[in-house]
Parts: C-alpha cells; structure tokens; sequence
C-alpha cells in the first residue's frame, strides 16, 4: 500500500474537519437558536494578534506617500488587466463605491468600513464582477505598507484618490476602518435563493417601493443598488426612478445626494457588456482552486481591454470617461434616447443622433470612436421630474454640482465609521456635520463622589437608575457605532417618546437627574451613566458584595440642532430580550431579536447571559412585569436567576404564545411566570453551559464581577474618546 492509499472501508477525510454545511448542526436543527453571530470575530480569526493596534500603525504612516503610489497605480496598466483608456480610475471609484455602498441604514450592517468585500457573499456579488481585479492591483501597495493601513481604508482611498486623479476636489478623508478576517454572518441579504432573483419576493409589492423587506435596501439579491436593465430587468425610467429613491434613502440619502452621487459616479469610467456572458469562468467563491481566488475569468476568447465583461450593459457614460467634468449632464440631458441591447445583450439605452466628436473613444484605440450609453436608472434622472429638477440645477452650476457629490461621496464612504474620533489623518475635515451625530465634550472635574451621594438622596429606586441608564446606551449598534448613551439623545425627540424607553418613567427620571448634573457640572448624559453604576453597586451590596463600578466622565449633551430626528428612528427598540419586552408579536422570535441586539452591542454570548440574569434580579423589567424574575430578593444582584432557572424541581408550562408558568414539581404551585427570552438560557445547550457556570455555589462573586464587566461594556461601548 502506497502512502496515498486508506485501508479499505476506511475515509481519508478527518470528520473533525468536515466543512460541509450539509453535516453542521443548524442542517440537522434549522430551528434551534443559532449563537453564531455572537462569535463571528474572535479574536482567533485575527492573524495580527489582540496587541495590534491599528490607530497605533496609522501613526506610522505616510499618507502623502501612499496617495502618491496610488496616483502612479492610476495609469501604471498591467498586460494582465489592462486599464480603461490607461487609467485605472473607474474601475478603482466603482470597488470603493460597492464596498461602501453596501451600507443600509435600518440596521446599520454593511458599507465599506470593515473591508468585508474581500470575502463571500461580497466578493462573489453579480454586482461586484471583476472588482476582484481592483483588489489585486491594490495589493503590491498592501503589501508595501502592511499593517500601517487596513484593506478597509485602503480600498476606499483608492477612490478618493481616483476622483481625484481626475480633476475633482474631495471633501476629505477619514483613516481608521480596521478589517475584518472572516465573511460576517450577521447580516441578513435577503432570502433569495439565487443570484438576481426577481425582486417580487423582497417586496410586499414591486410597484410600491417601500414594501421591501426591512433591513434590506438593494432590490435584488447581489445587487448594491438597483438594477440598471430597471425593475427585474425590464426598462422603465420612472419605475426604477421610485426604487432608487427608496433604496438611497435606505443608505440614508437624500434626493440631491442621491442624484449627485448618479451624475457623479457615471461621470467617469464605463460599463462592460461587450463579450458572451457563458464564457465566464464562476465567481470567486465558486472558481477553481488554480485561479487563485479570482472569478469572471475568460478562458475561451480574449475578455479583456474592449472585451471585458463585468455587468451587462457596455459604453461610458460621457465623451471624456477619464476626466471630472460636466459631460454627464451634456450627454443625459442634450440627447435624445432609444432602447437597444449591448452584446451581452443587456437592455441599455443609446442616442438617437449624436456627433462622431461627442462620442468616446475606444478603451484601446483612440482611433477609434464608440457609442456612448445610457442604463435605465440615468434615464430616471432624466424623466423623473424631482431627479431632472436636480439635474438642471447641477448643470447650471458646476461648483455646485463637484461641492454636492464630493460631501455625497464623503458621506457614502464614511456613514458607517460613526462619530468624528473614530477618524483619523492630515484629511479629516473639521466641520462636523449632523449625519456623523456630533456630541460635544462633556466636563471632566465635577465630584463624581457628591453627584453619587445626590443621586443616592434623590428617592430614586435601583430599577429607575439601572433601568434608565440602560435604555440610554442600548441604542449604541457597532455595525455602524451609532447610538449609545454619550449625548444623552435619550432625552431628544425622537429617543424621549419611544415606547420602549417608557416615557412617562424617563421624563420622571429625567426630571430628578437633570438638576442633579446642572448642579454638580456634569453633563445628564454622565450623571444617567452614574445613577445606573450606582444602582448596580447598591444591587450588588444587597446580595452581598461590594464593589465599585468603574466610571470615566466626559460624555457631553447633545442638542436638538445636533441631532437629526429621522435618521435616529432606526434606532427605536422594537423589543429588548435584557428587559423582558417587546412591543408587539413578530415573526422572528423574541430570542432571536434578542440576539440581534446582542451582535449589535458587540456583546458575547456569555456578556448576554449575566447580563439578562442580571437585570432579571434586579428588577427591571418593562412595566415592572415579573416574568423572568426568579428570585425572593428583587433589587439584590444574586445569582438567584440561573440557581432557580436550572433547579430540576421545577417544571415549565406553556400558558401563552410566549409566556410560561414555573411551577413546583412536588405540589404544582406556580412559583414565578417567565417568557421565551428567560427560558431559552436553559433550554438551548450553550447558553444553558454559561447558565450553569453561573448557578454554581462558587460563581457568585463571579457572576457579580461578570456582571459589572460586561454593564461597563455597555455604558463605554461609545467612548471612541477614551478607546
């Protein structure tokens, strides 16, 4: 027997590592709770190690230096993939434009920030064709500056400085988007089954916009936008105009911003359509192991130069593709159109006469002039009268229309690095602008002790101040590092009218702790901060420990004028697992938006599990309900929520959709009432380990220290000031 052969009947695969989803555990339990999003980034994905710091190796880098080598990348072309007219521009602006624009507002996940286009399902997108080959151009200058910049920034910069290669002024840039390792499992794309799917089945109506399905912004299944063909493929410029208002406004933009970054975006470079789409080698993720992680490739005839395909539709957009000018609106707006189809046969749209001058020349031959295009999500700017409006607007003012896009781009490529600290470099822009919520510097020197010994005198109950506290920083989501406590907008519309947050309750709350901060000069948003430290301490006193909550002044008050009121309903709370509340009944079970936030939070599962046990015993619970609060110490910070939630002389009946009965098994008398979100910590098999570590006689210091930790977790999860 030769080394390569197994002995018969044996298997030369180790079932350890069995990659197959078809053998993992959410293919034999698809009901079952699946705790994967709350380990995606562990820190043993992470090559760099939990030292690296990467603010620490920005400070080391040369950004004139690198911007340089990317100017000279620009029209630096390469025999394996040559650049459109020698430049390389276009095919740079469009990998920061789909790394970014991924971006969705609802629940924040997405956008550019953590270079996820590097892996699946991103990198193998329909929409994402060929932006494999950006990548790998970008990679000798990776490899150059190493750790000193991220994929993340770096993708992103290779599109500022594309633009800016070619004539326009940028806004600014923002260092500081450390990668991922790993695809992200929390972000939900939709349910197709397939690439381009018809978008019928993310819509309640395909003719009503707004009847897609929340999160979702992109109308179909591994587009970034909308489709350019228009609504599933078939040419109709108002009807793709109304899909691309409602998906833009999705990532949080407006009209004009959403009309600038069209007009300028197809400003430069073209689309590819010209070659046979049955050609094409399978994305990355479904290519040969001999191509390296590159897909979309042609094996069969040339399929580069004027030959590439990436999307369908073929031709740029203007005369001069390479260069920021006004001829996307000469040539939109000047011109006559008709339906034709590219040789991909994608529906486009073409001039019905136009000058051989005006036309572009061929990405090879200069010689040699093309027929310009048009997609059908141009011709919306053209014929909706809102978006042609604008359009006049923008053309009756350059300055103007370059000023507009070059903040839309900014915004497109920053909306989801979060608040201004989070930003580093000599390009950051100083002016605060409202999308990024602003929060001023809050004072540092008041007596932390006196402001504890007022709000200990103030009559306020444990559960007012934990409970308020809570709801202040559990708004913060890290996909986007929105929200959070610092800025105290808890007391701002719309935040102060949510039901979750109880009303009536905050604006009592409120209305004790508000003096409280003018009088000791602290800003609210750190005294509502320290009335929850210290009602967590005093809880943890009454079960028997003392401990101090540690505490970090600095949180400023944010104002009306700071805040934009609409962005911030995405924010609202529609349940809260940690409160034992949600608002209505949903078809996703409350333990699964339980998990949602979590992931949000950037919280763990083990940080989850003591803090639900946690605040349970505390008491508070939406309403002061009982459900969940397993134990005769209400307001003691004991472990009494696992000690009796796995005590096997209980038995647990269903008395509702979602509510249950804990009753005595010996006599049958109800003990305590509980929901899915107390239960599931003992019926799931992993939460149920951390609910046992936490039962034992042992762990009750423990479960307090742990308690404390992951509360201070979540009160600081929104200090960039102090990270």
């Amino acid at each position: 027997m030769d080394g390569n052969d197994t002995p018969t009947g044996g298997c030369p695969v180790m079932h350890g590592g069995n990659t197959s989803s078809g053998n993992s555990n959410m293919s034999w339990w698809p009901n079952a709770l699946n705790l994967e999003i709350l380990s995606q980034h562990d820190t043993k994905t992470n090559p760099l190690g939990e030292e690296f710091d990467y603010r620490k190796e920005l400070e080391k880098l040369d950004v004139d230096a690198l911007k340089a080598d990317l100017t000279a990348l620009m029209t630096d072309s390469q025999d394996w993939w040559p650049a459109d007219w020698g430049h390389y521009g276009g095919l740079m602006i469009r990998m920061a434009w789909h790394a970014a624009g991924s971006y969705r507002l609802a629940d924040g996940r997405g956008g550019g920030a953590t270079g996820n286009q590097r892996f699946a399902p991103l990198n193998s997108w329909p929409d994402n064709a060929n932006l494999d080959k950006a990548r790998r151009l970008l990679w000798p200058i990776k490899r150059k500056y190493g750790n000193q910049v991220s994929w993340a920034d770096l993708i992103l910069l290779a599109g500022n400085v594309a633009y800016e290669s070619m004539g326009l002024k940028t806004f600014g840039f923002g260092f500081g988007r450390a990668d991922i390792w790993h695809p992200e499992l929390d972000t939900y794309w939709g349910a197709e089954k397939e690439w381009l799917a018809p978008s019928d089945e993310r819509y309640g109506d395909v003719a009503n916009p707004s009847t897609m399905e929340n999160p979702l912004a992109a109308v179909q299944m591994g587009l970034i936008y909308v489709n350019p063909e228009g609504v599933n493929g078939q040419p109709d410029p108002l009807a793709t105009g109304a899909q691309i208002r409602e998906t833009f406004a999705r990532m949080a933009m407006n009209d004009e911003e959403t009309a600038a970054l069209t007009a300028g975006g197809h400003t430069v470079g073209k689309c590819h359509g010209n070659g046979n789409p049955d050609e094409l080698s399978p994305e990355p993720e479904g290519a040969d192991i001999s191509e390296q992680g590159l897909g979309w490739v042609n094996h069969k005839s040339r399929g580069v130069g004027r030959n590439t395909l990436t999307g369908g539709p073929e031709g740029a957009w203007t005369t001069n593709p390479t260069q920021w000018d006004m001829g996307y609106f000469d040539m939109l707006l000047d011109h006559e159109w008709e339906l034709t189809k590219s040789p991909a046969g994608a529906w486009q749209w073409k001039p019905v006469e136009i000058a051989e001058e005006d036309k572009p020349v061929d990405v090879e031959d200069a010689s040699i002039r093309v027929m310009p295009m048009m997609t059908d999500a141009d011709m919306a700017m053209k014929v909706d009268p809102v978006y042609r409006e604008i359009m006049d607007r923008f053309r009756k003012d350059p300055d103007y229309f370059s000023d507009t896009f070059a903040r839309a781009w900014f915004k497109l490529t920053h909306r989801d690095m979060g608040p201004r600290p989070n930003y580093y470099g000599p390009e950051v822009p100083a002016e605060d602008l409202i999308w990024q919520d602003p929060i001023p510097a809050g004072p540092t020197d008041f007596d932390i002790a006196a402001a504890k010994e007022k709000i200990a005198q103030s009559g306020l109950s444990v559960s007012d101040m934990v409970a308020t506290a809570w709801d202040s920083a559990r708004t913060f989501r890290g996909s986007d590092k929105r929200g959070g406590a610092n800025g105290a907008r808890i007391r701002l519309a719309p935040q102060a009218e949510w039901e979750g947050n109880e009303p009536d309750r905050l604006a009592r709350v409120l209305g004790v702790l508000e003096p409280i901060a003018a009088e000791v000069g602290a800003s609210v948003a750190d005294i509502i901060v320290l009335a929850g430290n210290l009602g967590v301490e005093l809880a943890a006193k009454a079960g028997g420990f003392d401990i101090d909550v540690p505490f970090t002044p600095g949180r400023g008050d944010a104002t009306d004028e700071m805040t934009d009121a609409e962005s911030f309903d995405v924010l609202e709370p529609l349940a809260d697992g940690y409160r034992n509340w949600s608002k209505k009944d949903f078809v996703v079970s409350t333990e699964e938006m339980m998990l949602d936030r979590t992931q949000l939070m950037g919280l763990t599962a083990p940080e989850m599990t003591v803090l639900v046990g946690g605040m349970r015993v505390i008491g508070t619970n939406y309403g002061g309900t009982k459900h969940g609060v397993f134990t005769d110490r209400e307001g003691a910070l004991t472990n009494d929520f696992f000690v009796n939630l796995t005590d096997m002389g209980n038995t647990w009946k269903p008395t509702g959709k979602t509510v249950y009965d804990i009753c005595d098994r010996a006599t049958g008398e109800v003990k305590w009432t509980a929901t899915r979100v107390d239960l599931v910590f003992g019926s799931n098999s992993i939460l149920r380990s951390y609910a046992e570590v936490y039962a034992q006689d042992d762990s009750r210091e423990k479960f307090v220290k742990d308690f404390v930790a992951a509360w201070v977790k979540v009160m600081e999860a929104d200090r960039f000031d102090i990270a």
